[in-house]
């Protein structure tokens, strides 16, 4: 049993249906997508994928790509060359709007149009076609394998393009952007027809959560401090005009796109994308704000939720003997939050024996199970006794209450001793 990807399957089923919202058209090319697709992938900091609904359909990054380009421009350049050319602060202005500093033409953030087509110029590169190929190399290494452009979709924004190439004239003409507008403008349609799919885009926020290494390939695309700026300029600037809501609803870094892909990263935790093509006034997915704002309010994902600082939650997995039977024995300690509720259920999965077995889960030492992972947990510790498993838990708080109606079907005790004596026997 996979208690997260239920969780997924679980969220997919009841915002499948919600018709709010209207699919791009702007760009021809993608008013031609389906509005009934629906997926939604998360990668744990353990590299570890889970999905719901339709992860597998390609679409192209568009807006998503901006955290990720920008994290290369500041690996290429340091934060403090960056800022000179883009800033950090929110617009409060829709994503293509004319946000440039008065002055000097500086963008107000690398998350809007404007300061996207900045930040893509300030990779270096000797020419255009070199600067696209580090681009789609560096998206290449957040998803952990090899991506390529829709050159369709490519054709169609190049031809409707006009607004985001003057756009470019006006940083141009204010001396913010030192390379030719229509290269720049250029480069950044083709970085936004680079085509993913949502697993791709959830390891891409995985490594940004990660710190900057890829939680799946082990690879670390940029250093820590240029993964923590952009979830910075994310949490505030990554959901244009709506930013101040989302941050405050959902409190995740995250970033959407016109073609209906979102990410979120949950930092140390894990990167979830989702993808839906109807979008809301802001220009951000409908249903992915939805089924985002309920995973955080489920799992306590909010960033200014005061977790504290955990030790390593697994602290034993073993097979010991008593009275001549054999019995998995799992131990933890700290706080139970998603992360660490996760390397739990792995440690457990990991031991558990050919039915019929015997399994004690030792929680004497934990502190907190938060109710998004009690109910996981109580998920979990259900379907090993319906498989024909005599399960016993120790533990020193009551933690099934949270969301679950069946009965328990576990035995919990005082202490590890009795549990094991519990699972040991043959009777009740």
């Amino acid at each position: 049993m996979d208690p997260v990807t239920d969780s997924l399957n679980e969220i997919h089923r009841r915002f499948a249906a919600l018709r709010d919202g209207r699919v791009a058209d702007y760009i021809p090319q993608l008013a031609l997508a389906d509005p009934d697709d629906f997926g939604i992938a998360l990668v744990s900091m353990s590299g570890h994928t889970y999905r719901a609904g339709r992860t597998d359909s390609a679409f192209t990054i568009q807006s998503v790509s901006k955290p990720f380009v920008y994290a290369l421009a500041l690996s290429d350049l340091g934060a403090r060359e960056t800022l000179r050319h883009v800033g950090v602060e929110p617009s409060g202005n829709a994503f293509n709007a004319i946000s440039l500093e008065p002055g000097t033409g500086r963008p107000a953030n690398p998350m809007i149009n404007a300061g996207a087509i900045a930040t893509t110029a300030l990779v270096r590169a000797d020419g255009p076609a070199e600067r696209f190929a580090r681009v789609l190399d560096c998206l290449s290494a957040f998803a952990g394998r090899p991506l390529d452009v829709d050159e369709e979709v490519y054709a169609s924004e190049a031809a409707t393009g006009d607004h985001n190439r003057a756009l470019a004239y006006l940083m141009r003409s204010a001396g913010s952007l030192r390379t030719d507008p229509a290269e720049a403008a250029d480069t950044y349609f083709r970085q936004c027809a680079v085509r993913v799919t949502a697993v791709d885009l959830a390891v891409m926020a995985a490594t940004l959560a990660n710190g900057g290494r890829n939680p799946v390939t082990g690879v670390r695309v940029v250093a820590e401090p240029d993964a923590v700026r952009t979830l910075a300029v994310m949490a505030t600037c990554g959901m244009y005009d709506a930013a101040g809501q989302w941050l405050l609803d959902v409190g995740l870094p995250a970033k959407s796109g016109v073609s209906g892909g979102l990410i979120a990263a949950s930092p140390a935790r894990f990167g979830i994308a989702v993808h839906s093509p109807p979008l809301d006034p802001s220009g951000n997915p409908v249903r992915a704000v939805a089924a985002l704002g309920e995973m955080s309010e489920r799992f306590d994902l909010h960033i200014m939720h005061n977790s504290g600082l955990h030790a390593a939650t697994v602290t034993g997995a073993e097979r010991v003997e008593r009275d001549g039977r054999t019995i998995g024995v799992v131990t933890a300690q700290g706080s139970l939050e998603f992360t660490e509720t996760e390397a739990l259920l792995y440690a457990l999965q990991g031991l558990t024996p050919p039915t019929p077995g015997r399994l004690v889960l030792d929680l004497t030492a934990v502190s907190t199970v938060l109710p998004g992972p009690a109910t996981a947990l109580v998920a979990v510790l259900a379907d090993l006794v319906e498989r024909g498993h005599r399960v016993a838990v120790a533990a020193q708080l009551v933690f099934e209450e949270a969301g679950e109606t069946r009965p328990r079907t576990w035995e919990v005790f005082d202490s590890r001793e009795d549990a094991l004596e519990w699972v040991a026997g043959d009777g009740d």
